[in-house]
């Protein structure tokens, strides 16, 4: 089973990963901070989604498209239009619920009161802002509520000047804003979050194949990674689940403290996206085959995962609470290529002399690794402050270092310590650390 939500809440303050936003000034619902071991675990998701996205394909390449797009953008894709959820509000204390979250749909969940909601109206998701000096209705603009369209616009941009043929993708990570309605689950559901998208442009009567392809693509990708294959699954949209411009839809989801809820979804989103675009700007992006010499608008199978709440599903996984000599600790399990920081060192006493010897070891390392040093509370303590936020190898400097040239290399997981020359350390994690 997963770990407890509160104390998955507790641990990222304690430990620095996430802080409320605005907390001097008593927070701002819904919005959070990423602290210093938050920020590295979150750039080291995106940087494995990137890497195997992107580095390690010649079929996809990468695009940063801007935040604030031509409204017309969103009319086209039809965001302008259906981007909503249904929204009641209780008559007796003005709380405003999403209809298809509520678990009892005659019982307010905020005053407990029965009976007292009104109709549900539609309330559409986007963020509105105004571009120039003067707010009005001609400068309009959204903040975006996806990175796609961004990816849709720029299709011929990119085809062309990458000399892309089909099939290839177009990845992005970026910040997307939605105006939800009830976030919650701490970072799960927020109104301004980061995406890790892909869309992969192919041939219609390819797209089945492609989405099966994606699917198991996405499942070994977290895997991989070391998040536990019980606690994913997959939950496909029937027909009548499925949005407007799919043909096909699946989520994969994680267990969560409160239950299965979505890590990603993949998509069929057929050729919606790039015919509205020409219909609405009069722009040409359909792709010539050379082969059947012929023109044809390219279907689009969609991956489209969260990148802060993937990171919070990881640090979920990794959780472990286990009992060490009649001792308990708790220790983040996280593959090293997540983990926040790849090697501690740490001087075994505050003499002057080993804290110098401890320095030049950790610069030496620095270059390769995010190092950190320790040199407060006893060795133990150490041990198990560095446990519990997930480093995977602690190296320390101890009296004998001062005469032999080496340092003790402890492992996180089994604990097993191994003596290494510090000239060949380096060379040693090398081989413990991947990329």
């Amino acid at each position: 089973m997963p770990a407890d939500f509160d104390t998955i809440v507790n641990l990222s303050k304690k430990r620095g990963f996430v802080f409320q936003a605005s907390e001097i000034y008593g927070g701002l619902r819904s919005a959070y901070d990423y602290g210093p071991l938050g920020v590295e675990l979150l750039r080291n998701v995106k940087e494995q989604w990137w890497r195997s996205m992107v580095r390690m394909r010649d079929d996809i390449v990468g695009l940063d498209s801007a935040i604030l797009q031509s409204p017309e953008v969103w009319v086209a894709s039809g965001h302008v239009a259906s981007f909503s959820d249904p929204l009641v509000e209780c008559r007796e204390c003005n709380a405003r619920h999403r209809v298809d979250k509520l678990k009892d749909s005659n019982k307010c969940p905020t005053c407990g009161n029965s009976g007292t909601f009104t109709e549900p109206k539609e309330f559409n998701l986007m963020f509105k802002t105004h571009m120039g000096p003067v707010e009005s209705e001609e400068n309009k603009v959204y903040l975006r509520p996806e990175t796609a369209q961004g990816i849709f616009t720029n299709f011929e941009n990119v085809r062309r000047t990458a000399r892309m043929k089909l099939p290839f993708g177009i990845a992005q990570i970026g910040k997307s804003f939605r105006n939800e309605i009830t976030p919650g689950q701490f970072v799960f559901r927020t109104r301004e979050f980061e995406q890790m998208e892909m869309q992969y442009f192919c041939y219609p009567d390819t797209a089945d194949r492609y989405f099966d392809e994606w699917v198991e693509a996405r499942d070994a990708w977290y895997m991989d990674l070391g998040m536990t294959p019980e606690n994913l699954r997959h939950a496909p949209h029937g027909a009548d689940e499925l949005a407007h411009y799919a043909a096909a839809a699946i989520d994969v989801e994680y267990r969560f403290p409160w239950g299965w809820d979505e890590l990603e979804g993949i998509h069929n989103r057929t050729d919606f996206d790039l015919n509205a675009h020409m219909e609405h700007s009069g722009e040409d992006l359909t792709y010539f085959n050379q082969e059947a010499n012929e023109r044809l608008v390219p279907y689009v199978v969609e991956t489209a995962a969260g990148a802060t709440r993937t990171t919070f599903a990881f640090l979920i996984d990794a959780y472990t609470e286990e009992e060490v000599n009649g001792e308990s600790r708790v220790v983040l399990k996280l593959d090293p290529r997540l983990a926040p920081v790849k090697v501690a060192v740490l001087p075994l006493s505050k003499k002057p002399d080993l804290v110098a010897t401890t320095n030049k070891v950790a610069d030496s390392l620095r270059d390769r690794w995010q190092i950190e040093v320790d040199v407060t509370q006893s060795i133990g303590r150490r041990y198990r402050r560095q446990d519990e936020i997930g480093t995977p190898y602690c190296v320390t400097v101890d009296f004998e270092s001062l005469e032999d040239h080496q340092v003790t290399v402890r492992d996180r997981d089994t604990m097993a310590q191994d003596r290494i020359a510090i000239d060949n350390l380096a060379s040693y994690l090398e081989d413990k650390l991947p990329l």
